[in-house]
Protein backbone atom coordinates (compact mmCIF):
# COMPACT_ATOMS: atom_id res chain seq x y z
CA UNK A 1 0.00 0.00 0.00
CA UNK A 2 1.22 3.50 -0.78
CA UNK A 3 2.66 5.31 2.23
CA UNK A 4 -0.20 7.04 4.03
CA UNK A 5 0.13 8.17 7.63
CA UNK A 6 -3.46 9.00 8.51
CA UNK A 7 -6.81 8.79 6.73
CA UNK A 8 -10.06 10.17 8.14
CA UNK A 9 -13.20 8.13 7.49
CA UNK A 10 -15.13 11.13 6.15
CA UNK A 11 -12.45 11.61 3.50
CA UNK A 12 -12.92 8.05 2.27
CA UNK A 13 -16.72 8.21 2.00
CA UNK A 14 -17.79 8.25 -1.63
CA UNK A 15 -14.32 7.73 -3.10
CA UNK A 16 -14.27 5.56 -6.24
CA UNK A 17 -12.65 2.13 -5.94
CA UNK A 18 -10.59 0.72 -8.80
CA UNK A 19 -9.17 -2.71 -9.50
CA UNK A 20 -5.48 -3.37 -10.30
CA UNK A 21 -6.06 -2.82 -14.02
CA UNK A 22 -7.88 0.46 -13.50
CA UNK A 23 -11.38 -0.96 -13.87
CA UNK A 24 -14.09 0.74 -11.81
CA UNK A 25 -15.32 -1.42 -8.92
CA UNK A 26 -17.61 0.88 -6.96
CA UNK A 27 -17.55 3.47 -4.18
CA UNK A 28 -16.48 3.44 -0.54
CA UNK A 29 -19.49 3.74 1.76
CA UNK A 30 -18.00 3.01 5.20
CA UNK A 31 -15.20 1.46 7.24
CA UNK A 32 -15.62 -1.66 9.37
CA UNK A 33 -13.69 -1.86 12.65
CA UNK A 34 -13.49 -4.52 15.34
CA UNK A 35 -14.01 -3.01 18.80
CA UNK A 36 -11.88 -4.35 21.65
CA UNK A 37 -12.71 -4.92 25.31
CA UNK A 38 -9.72 -2.87 26.45
CA UNK A 39 -9.03 0.77 25.59
CA UNK A 40 -6.68 -0.06 22.72
CA UNK A 41 -7.42 1.32 19.27
CA UNK A 42 -9.77 -0.93 17.23
CA UNK A 43 -8.38 -2.69 14.18
CA UNK A 44 -9.83 -1.58 10.85
CA UNK A 45 -11.02 -4.77 9.20
CA UNK A 46 -11.97 -3.44 5.79
CA UNK A 47 -14.16 -1.24 3.61
CA UNK A 48 -17.83 -1.42 2.74
CA UNK A 49 -17.83 -0.94 -1.03
CA UNK A 50 -20.99 -0.30 -3.03
CA UNK A 51 -20.82 -1.91 -6.47
CA UNK A 52 -22.44 -0.50 -9.59
CA UNK A 53 -25.32 -2.95 -9.00
CA UNK A 54 -26.04 -1.24 -5.61
CA UNK A 55 -24.83 -4.37 -3.79
CA UNK A 56 -22.61 -3.64 -0.80
CA UNK A 57 -19.69 -5.98 -0.22
CA UNK A 58 -16.89 -6.22 2.31
CA UNK A 59 -13.33 -5.64 1.05
CA UNK A 60 -10.57 -6.60 3.56
CA UNK A 61 -7.87 -3.99 4.15
CA UNK A 62 -5.32 -6.53 2.87
CA UNK A 63 -6.88 -6.09 -0.57
CA UNK A 64 -6.31 -2.31 -0.51
CA UNK A 65 -3.08 -1.44 -2.27
CA UNK A 66 -3.28 2.37 -2.22
CA UNK A 67 -5.38 5.21 -0.83
CA UNK A 68 -5.20 8.47 -2.73
CA UNK A 69 -7.12 11.74 -2.19
CA UNK A 70 -9.39 10.89 -5.12
CA UNK A 71 -9.48 7.07 -5.28
CA UNK A 72 -8.85 3.73 -3.62
CA UNK A 73 -7.08 0.95 -5.55
CA UNK A 74 -7.36 -2.75 -4.82
CA UNK A 75 -4.69 -5.38 -5.32
CA UNK A 76 -5.13 -8.77 -7.00
CA UNK A 77 -7.00 -11.53 -5.20
CA UNK A 78 -10.53 -12.70 -4.51
CA UNK A 79 -13.26 -10.62 -2.90
CA UNK A 80 -16.38 -12.19 -1.42
CA UNK A 81 -19.35 -10.85 -3.38
CA UNK A 82 -22.00 -11.76 -0.83
CA UNK A 83 -24.05 -8.89 0.55
CA UNK A 84 -22.25 -7.24 3.47
CA UNK A 85 -23.66 -7.98 6.90
CA UNK A 86 -22.17 -6.51 10.04
CA UNK A 87 -21.04 -9.02 12.66
CA UNK A 88 -21.83 -8.58 16.38
CA UNK A 89 -18.32 -7.41 17.33
CA UNK A 90 -17.99 -5.02 14.40
CA UNK A 91 -18.86 -1.35 14.16
CA UNK A 92 -19.45 0.89 11.16
CA UNK A 93 -17.22 3.91 11.61
CA UNK A 94 -19.41 6.43 9.80
CA UNK A 95 -22.70 4.71 10.49
CA UNK A 96 -22.26 4.14 14.22
CA UNK A 97 -19.25 6.02 15.62
CA UNK A 98 -19.99 9.35 13.95
CA UNK A 99 -22.13 11.53 16.25
CA UNK A 100 -21.61 9.10 19.16
CA UNK A 101 -21.59 10.66 22.64
CA UNK A 102 -18.50 9.98 24.74
CA UNK A 103 -16.36 11.49 27.51
CA UNK A 104 -12.71 12.43 27.83
CA UNK A 105 -11.08 9.75 29.97
CA UNK A 106 -8.95 12.17 31.98
CA UNK A 107 -11.47 14.93 32.72
CA UNK A 108 -14.93 13.45 32.16
CA UNK A 109 -15.78 16.30 29.73
CA UNK A 110 -18.64 15.27 27.46
CA UNK A 111 -17.81 15.17 23.74
CA UNK A 112 -19.35 14.14 20.42
CA UNK A 113 -17.39 12.15 17.86
CA UNK A 114 -17.18 14.01 14.55
CA UNK A 115 -14.80 11.68 12.69
CA UNK A 116 -12.26 8.89 13.15
CA UNK A 117 -8.81 8.52 11.62
CA UNK A 118 -7.10 5.25 10.79
CA UNK A 119 -3.34 4.87 10.82
CA UNK A 120 -1.06 2.00 9.70
CA UNK A 121 0.89 -0.08 12.22
CA UNK A 122 4.24 -1.78 11.90
CA UNK A 123 2.46 -5.06 11.17
CA UNK A 124 0.70 -3.46 8.15
CA UNK A 125 -2.61 -3.47 9.98
CA UNK A 126 -4.73 -0.34 10.20
CA UNK A 127 -6.21 0.89 13.46
CA UNK A 128 -8.60 3.67 14.46
CA UNK A 129 -5.82 5.52 16.21
CA UNK A 130 -7.45 8.93 16.62
CA UNK A 131 -10.85 10.53 17.03
CA UNK A 132 -11.97 14.01 16.06
CA UNK A 133 -14.25 15.15 18.88
CA UNK A 134 -16.17 18.28 19.77
CA UNK A 135 -17.15 19.31 23.30
CA UNK A 136 -20.84 19.10 24.12
CA UNK A 137 -22.58 21.65 26.29
CA UNK A 138 -25.97 21.61 27.96
CA UNK A 139 -26.04 25.40 28.00
CA UNK A 140 -27.64 27.17 25.08
CA UNK A 141 -27.49 30.84 24.35
CA UNK A 142 -27.61 33.39 21.59
CA UNK A 143 -24.24 34.07 20.08
CA UNK A 144 -22.68 30.98 21.62
CA UNK A 145 -19.95 29.63 19.35
CA UNK A 146 -19.66 26.03 18.40
CA UNK A 147 -16.75 24.35 20.19
CA UNK A 148 -13.65 23.58 18.13
CA UNK A 149 -12.57 20.11 17.08
CA UNK A 150 -9.88 18.21 18.92
CA UNK A 151 -8.03 15.23 17.44
CA UNK A 152 -7.20 12.86 20.29
CA UNK A 153 -5.75 9.35 20.61
CA UNK A 154 -8.43 6.64 20.83
CA UNK A 155 -7.55 5.68 24.41
CA UNK A 156 -8.18 9.23 25.65
CA UNK A 157 -11.90 8.98 24.78
CA UNK A 158 -14.18 6.75 26.86
CA UNK A 159 -17.68 5.40 26.35
CA UNK A 160 -17.40 3.93 22.84
CA UNK A 161 -17.81 0.24 23.59
CA UNK A 162 -20.43 -1.88 21.84
CA UNK A 163 -22.62 -1.79 24.95
CA UNK A 164 -22.36 2.03 25.07
CA UNK A 165 -23.27 2.44 21.41
CA UNK A 166 -26.24 0.11 21.84
CA UNK A 167 -27.94 2.22 24.51
CA UNK A 168 -26.72 5.81 24.46
CA UNK A 169 -28.58 8.33 22.27
CA UNK A 170 -26.73 9.74 19.28
CA UNK A 171 -27.19 12.66 16.96
CA UNK A 172 -27.15 12.22 13.20
CA UNK A 173 -25.54 15.41 11.91
CA UNK A 174 -22.47 13.76 10.40
CA UNK A 175 -24.51 11.06 8.70
CA UNK A 176 -26.97 13.56 7.27
CA UNK A 177 -24.08 15.56 5.80
CA UNK A 178 -22.89 12.37 4.13
CA UNK A 179 -26.40 11.58 2.91
CA UNK A 180 -26.65 14.98 1.21
CA UNK A 181 -24.33 13.65 -1.51
CA UNK A 182 -26.22 10.38 -1.97
CA UNK A 183 -29.35 9.33 -3.80
CA UNK A 184 -32.32 8.10 -1.81
CA UNK A 185 -31.74 4.49 -2.90
CA UNK A 186 -28.15 4.66 -1.60
CA UNK A 187 -29.26 6.22 1.69
CA UNK A 188 -31.79 3.39 2.05
CA UNK A 189 -29.01 0.83 1.56
CA UNK A 190 -26.93 2.58 4.23
CA UNK A 191 -29.83 2.56 6.70
CA UNK A 192 -30.31 -1.17 6.21
CA UNK A 193 -26.71 -1.75 7.32
CA UNK A 194 -27.29 0.11 10.61
CA UNK A 195 -28.63 -1.32 13.86
CA UNK A 196 -32.32 -0.61 14.47
CA UNK A 197 -31.56 1.94 17.20
CA UNK A 198 -29.27 3.93 14.91
CA UNK A 199 -31.72 3.67 12.03
CA UNK A 200 -34.44 5.20 14.17
CA UNK A 201 -32.15 8.04 15.30
CA UNK A 202 -31.37 8.92 11.70
CA UNK A 203 -35.08 8.84 10.82
CA UNK A 204 -35.80 11.26 13.68
CA UNK A 205 -33.22 13.70 12.30
CA UNK A 206 -34.32 13.61 8.65
CA UNK A 207 -36.85 16.04 7.27
CA UNK A 208 -40.15 14.57 6.08
CA UNK A 209 -39.53 14.89 2.34
CA UNK A 210 -36.14 13.20 2.48
CA UNK A 211 -37.35 10.43 4.77
CA UNK A 212 -40.33 9.79 2.48
CA UNK A 213 -37.97 9.39 -0.50
CA UNK A 214 -35.78 6.98 1.47
CA UNK A 215 -38.68 4.88 2.77
CA UNK A 216 -39.87 4.39 -0.80
CA UNK A 217 -36.56 2.63 -1.54
CA UNK A 218 -36.65 0.27 1.47
CA UNK A 219 -37.94 -3.33 1.49
CA UNK A 220 -41.49 -3.80 2.80
CA UNK A 221 -40.50 -5.01 6.27
CA UNK A 222 -38.12 -2.08 6.81
CA UNK A 223 -40.78 0.34 5.59
CA UNK A 224 -43.26 -0.99 8.12
CA UNK A 225 -40.66 -0.90 10.89
CA UNK A 226 -39.83 2.76 10.32
CA UNK A 227 -43.44 3.81 9.90
CA UNK A 228 -44.39 1.91 13.05
CA UNK A 229 -41.60 3.59 15.01
CA UNK A 230 -42.73 7.11 14.10
CA UNK A 231 -45.43 8.93 16.03
CA UNK A 232 -48.74 8.58 14.19
CA UNK A 233 -48.91 12.28 13.29
CA UNK A 234 -45.47 12.20 11.70
CA UNK A 235 -46.17 8.86 10.02
CA UNK A 236 -49.18 10.50 8.35
CA UNK A 237 -46.99 13.42 7.24
CA UNK A 238 -44.49 10.97 5.73
CA UNK A 239 -47.26 9.18 3.83
CA UNK A 240 -48.43 12.53 2.47
CA UNK A 241 -44.90 13.25 1.21
CA UNK A 242 -44.61 9.87 -0.52
CA UNK A 243 -45.81 9.20 -4.04
CA UNK A 244 -49.48 8.12 -3.72
CA UNK A 245 -48.85 4.70 -5.27
CA UNK A 246 -45.95 4.01 -2.89
CA UNK A 247 -48.01 5.23 0.07
CA UNK A 248 -50.87 2.94 -0.97
CA UNK A 249 -48.51 -0.05 -1.26
CA UNK A 250 -47.17 0.62 2.24
CA UNK A 251 -50.60 1.10 3.79
CA UNK A 252 -51.81 -2.12 2.16
CA UNK A 253 -49.23 -3.98 4.29
CA UNK A 254 -50.72 -2.64 7.55
CA UNK A 255 -53.65 -3.88 9.58
CA UNK A 256 -57.03 -2.38 8.61
CA UNK A 257 -57.15 -0.48 11.93
CA UNK A 258 -53.69 1.09 11.44
CA UNK A 259 -54.46 1.83 7.82
CA UNK A 260 -57.73 3.58 8.68
CA UNK A 261 -56.17 5.61 11.50
CA UNK A 262 -53.31 6.91 9.35
CA UNK A 263 -55.63 7.77 6.46
CA UNK A 264 -57.78 9.80 8.85
CA UNK A 265 -54.72 11.73 10.04
CA UNK A 266 -53.67 12.61 6.48
CA UNK A 267 -54.98 15.76 4.81
CA UNK A 268 -58.11 14.90 2.78
CA UNK A 269 -56.62 16.05 -0.52
CA UNK A 270 -53.59 13.81 0.12
CA UNK A 271 -55.48 10.76 1.38
CA UNK A 272 -58.18 10.73 -1.30
CA UNK A 273 -55.96 9.49 -4.20
CA UNK A 274 -54.39 6.93 -1.86
CA UNK A 275 -57.83 5.62 -0.90
CA UNK A 276 -58.70 5.24 -4.58
CA UNK A 277 -55.54 3.24 -5.22
CA UNK A 278 -56.24 0.96 -2.26
CA UNK A 279 -59.51 -0.05 -3.92
CA UNK A 280 -57.58 -1.91 -6.64
CA UNK A 281 -55.69 -5.17 -6.39
CA UNK A 282 -51.93 -4.60 -6.28
CA UNK A 283 -51.35 -6.82 -9.34
CA UNK A 284 -53.63 -4.83 -11.66
CA UNK A 285 -53.08 -1.65 -13.66
CA UNK A 286 -55.18 0.22 -11.10
CA UNK A 287 -52.99 -1.01 -8.26
CA UNK A 288 -49.76 -0.28 -10.14
CA UNK A 289 -50.60 3.21 -11.37
CA UNK A 290 -49.78 6.64 -10.03
CA UNK A 291 -52.75 9.05 -9.96
CA UNK A 292 -50.54 12.07 -10.74
CA UNK A 293 -49.41 11.89 -14.38
CA UNK A 294 -48.90 14.98 -16.56
CA UNK A 295 -52.37 15.98 -17.79
CA UNK A 296 -53.19 18.88 -20.14
CA UNK A 297 -56.32 20.02 -21.92
CA UNK A 298 -56.43 20.03 -25.75
CA UNK A 299 -55.98 23.84 -25.91
CA UNK A 300 -52.63 23.75 -24.08
CA UNK A 301 -49.54 24.56 -26.16
CA UNK A 302 -46.51 22.43 -26.87
CA UNK A 303 -44.48 24.98 -24.86
CA UNK A 304 -46.68 24.36 -21.82
CA UNK A 305 -46.26 20.61 -22.21
CA UNK A 306 -42.47 20.89 -22.43
CA UNK A 307 -42.40 23.10 -19.36
CA UNK A 308 -44.35 20.48 -17.40
CA UNK A 309 -42.07 17.58 -18.28
CA UNK A 310 -38.96 19.67 -17.53
CA UNK A 311 -39.93 19.65 -13.85
CA UNK A 312 -36.88 18.08 -12.14
CA UNK A 313 -39.10 16.50 -9.47
CA UNK A 314 -41.09 14.57 -12.10
CA UNK A 315 -39.96 10.92 -12.32
CA UNK A 316 -38.19 10.19 -15.61
CA UNK A 317 -40.74 7.61 -16.76
CA UNK A 318 -43.70 9.97 -16.20
CA UNK A 319 -41.87 12.67 -18.17
CA UNK A 320 -41.93 10.55 -21.33
CA UNK A 321 -45.63 11.14 -21.97
CA UNK A 322 -48.24 13.89 -21.65
CA UNK A 323 -51.91 12.92 -21.44
CA UNK A 324 -54.55 15.08 -23.10
CA UNK A 325 -58.01 15.08 -21.52
CA UNK A 326 -61.15 17.17 -21.33
CA UNK A 327 -61.55 19.15 -18.08
CA UNK A 328 -61.16 18.55 -15.21
CA UNK A 329 -57.43 17.85 -15.34
CA UNK A 330 -57.16 16.19 -11.93
CA UNK A 331 -57.72 12.44 -11.98
CA UNK A 332 -60.27 11.13 -12.62
CA UNK A 333 -60.26 13.56 -15.53
CA UNK A 334 -62.80 14.39 -18.16
CA UNK A 335 -62.89 12.20 -21.27
CA UNK A 336 -59.48 10.89 -22.25
CA UNK A 337 -58.45 12.19 -25.71
CA UNK A 338 -55.01 10.62 -26.17
CA UNK A 339 -51.35 11.02 -25.35
CA UNK A 340 -48.37 12.92 -26.73
CA UNK A 341 -44.92 11.33 -26.60
CA UNK A 342 -42.17 13.67 -25.45
CA UNK A 343 -40.15 13.06 -28.63
CA UNK A 344 -43.09 14.31 -30.68
CA UNK A 345 -43.23 17.44 -28.51
CA UNK A 346 -39.58 18.15 -29.33
CA UNK A 347 -40.40 18.16 -33.04
CA UNK A 348 -43.40 20.49 -32.86
CA UNK A 349 -43.39 24.34 -32.86
CA UNK A 350 -43.75 25.65 -29.26
CA UNK A 351 -46.88 27.63 -30.11
CA UNK A 352 -48.66 24.61 -31.61
CA UNK A 353 -51.55 23.08 -29.61
CA UNK A 354 -50.94 19.67 -28.08
CA UNK A 355 -54.22 18.53 -29.64
CA UNK A 356 -52.50 18.53 -33.03
CA UNK A 357 -49.85 16.08 -31.83
CA UNK A 358 -52.06 13.61 -29.97
CA UNK A 359 -51.52 9.90 -30.56
CA UNK A 360 -55.04 8.47 -30.71
CA UNK A 361 -53.93 5.03 -31.90
CA UNK A 362 -52.30 3.92 -28.66
CA UNK A 363 -54.90 1.98 -26.64
CA UNK A 364 -55.29 2.73 -22.94
CA UNK A 365 -55.10 0.19 -20.16
CA UNK A 366 -58.19 -0.66 -18.17
CA UNK A 367 -57.91 -0.47 -14.38
CA UNK A 368 -58.56 -4.21 -14.01
CA UNK A 369 -55.84 -5.24 -16.50
CA UNK A 370 -53.68 -7.94 -14.94
CA UNK A 371 -49.92 -7.64 -14.40
CA UNK A 372 -49.35 -10.04 -17.30
CA UNK A 373 -51.51 -7.90 -19.58
CA UNK A 374 -49.71 -4.73 -18.47
CA UNK A 375 -46.31 -6.33 -19.09
CA UNK A 376 -47.29 -7.42 -22.60
CA UNK A 377 -48.69 -3.94 -23.27
CA UNK A 378 -45.39 -2.26 -22.37
CA UNK A 379 -43.38 -4.77 -24.40
CA UNK A 380 -45.65 -4.53 -27.45
CA UNK A 381 -45.64 -0.72 -27.63
CA UNK A 382 -42.08 -0.09 -26.29
CA UNK A 383 -43.32 2.28 -23.59
CA UNK A 384 -41.95 3.72 -20.37
CA UNK A 385 -45.39 5.00 -19.33
CA UNK A 386 -48.97 4.11 -20.24
CA UNK A 387 -52.46 5.57 -19.56
CA UNK A 388 -55.06 3.88 -17.33
CA UNK A 389 -58.75 4.69 -17.86
CA UNK A 390 -62.00 3.67 -16.19
CA UNK A 391 -65.14 2.31 -17.84
CA UNK A 392 -66.20 5.84 -18.79
CA UNK A 393 -62.90 6.63 -20.56
CA UNK A 394 -61.77 9.01 -17.84
CA UNK A 395 -58.03 9.01 -17.17
CA UNK A 396 -57.46 7.76 -13.63
CA UNK A 397 -53.69 7.39 -13.66
CA UNK A 398 -50.62 6.10 -15.45
CA UNK A 399 -48.47 3.01 -15.04
CA UNK A 400 -44.69 3.42 -15.39
CA UNK A 401 -42.22 0.73 -16.38
CA UNK A 402 -40.39 0.92 -13.03
CA UNK A 403 -43.63 0.00 -11.24
CA UNK A 404 -44.03 -3.00 -13.55
CA UNK A 405 -40.46 -4.15 -12.94
CA UNK A 406 -40.87 -3.71 -9.19
CA UNK A 407 -43.71 -6.24 -9.25
CA UNK A 408 -42.02 -8.64 -11.69
CA UNK A 409 -38.82 -8.96 -9.65
CA UNK A 410 -38.67 -11.34 -6.67
CA UNK A 411 -40.19 -9.90 -3.49
CA UNK A 412 -36.79 -9.73 -1.77
CA UNK A 413 -34.91 -8.08 -4.63
CA UNK A 414 -34.09 -5.01 -2.53
CA UNK A 415 -32.48 -7.18 0.17
CA UNK A 416 -30.49 -9.42 -2.16
CA UNK A 417 -29.46 -6.66 -4.56
CA UNK A 418 -29.40 -6.66 -8.34
CA UNK A 419 -26.39 -8.99 -8.38
CA UNK A 420 -28.58 -11.95 -7.45
CA UNK A 421 -31.51 -11.18 -9.78
CA UNK A 422 -31.79 -13.67 -12.62
CA UNK A 423 -29.32 -16.52 -12.95
CA UNK A 424 -27.15 -17.48 -10.02
CA UNK A 425 -23.64 -16.05 -10.07
CA UNK A 426 -20.41 -16.87 -8.30
CA UNK A 427 -20.14 -15.65 -4.72
CA UNK A 428 -16.49 -14.71 -5.23
CA UNK A 429 -14.97 -12.38 -7.77
CA UNK A 430 -11.35 -12.45 -8.85
CA UNK A 431 -9.61 -9.10 -9.22
CA UNK A 432 -7.27 -9.68 -12.15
Amino acid sequence: MAAVNRVFAAQLAGLPVFGPDGESIGKVRDLVAGLRLDQQAPRVLGLVVELATRRRVFVPMLRVTSIEPNAVTLTTGSVNMRQFHRRPNEVLVLGQLADAHATLAATGVRVTVADAAMEPTRTRDWVLARLAVRERSSRLGLGRRRSSLQVLPWNEVAGLGLADLAVQPQGAGQLLMLFDTMRAVDVAATLRDLPVKRRHEVADAMDDERLADVIEELPDDDQKDLLGYLAEERAADILEAMNPDDAADLLAELTPADQSRLLELMEPEESEPVRRLLAYSSDTAGGLMTPEPVVLTPDATVAEALARIRNPELPAALATMVFVCRPPQATPTGRYVGCVHFQRLLREPPAELVASAVDTDLPALRADATLTEVTRYFAAYNLACGPVVDSGDHLIGAVTVDDVLDHLLPENWRETGLHDVGTAKSKESELA
